[in-house]
């Protein structure tokens, strides 16, 4: 299998994994390490850390500061569908390669999302107050992200080989004299 069809079925899987991301916990936080009761005082925990996911974290912020929110909806679930989307409809020649430098466009608004992600785990730790503990959805968005710039790195190389492909031969153009 040639390294485009990789990317192309590559990408496809994450028009399916990133929704997944969305919902898988990215950080937990908590004010205090989590405590777990005897069983002969009721065996609960206390303290237990929240769990973050893309969508919860959105949905907080869809409370406080709309206008966040919008911005962070955008980058975190719309512009990497979208740059997935658009990828998948110029690899299967659905879409003319024109549009590719603003599928691009897409796809570095969507690592902004992995940038402000970052940001805020280095300032909850660096202020020494609670716990901030990365999880395994953070990993997988990241590689969500990632994968995406591949492919589209991918593409975009297949794109200067010329609209044939580095495997298929150039039809004749005029005055070579076939």
């Amino acid at each position: 299998m040639s390294l485009q069809q990789t990317a192309k079925y590559l990408n496809l899987l994450l028009i399916a994994a990133f929704p997944i991301a969305w919902f898988a916990p990215l950080i937990e936080t908590g004010l205090l390490p989590q405590f777990q009761m005897p069983s002969w005082l009721g065996g609960s925990t206390l303290f237990e850390p929240d769990t973050i996911t893309v969508v919860s974290g959105i949905q907080k912020l869809w409370e406080t500061d709309v206008f966040l929110a919008i911005a962070v909806t955008f980058f975190a679930l719309v512009a990497p569908m979208l740059k997935c989307l658009g990828m998948a409809l110029i690899q299967f020649g659905l879409l003319s390669a024109v549009t590719q430098p603003a599928i691009a466009i897409l796809g570095k608004l969507a690592m902004a999302d992995i940038f402000i992600l970052a940001l805020y785990i280095v300032i909850a730790k660096g202020i020494g107050v609670g716990r901030v503990e990365t999880a395994w959805g953070l990993y997988l968005f990241t590689f969500c992200i990632l994968a995406s710039l591949a492919i589209s790195i991918a593409t975009a190389r297949r794109g200067e080989a010329g609209a044939h492909g580095p495997d298929e031969p150039l039809a004749p153009g005029p005055g070579t004299g076939q």
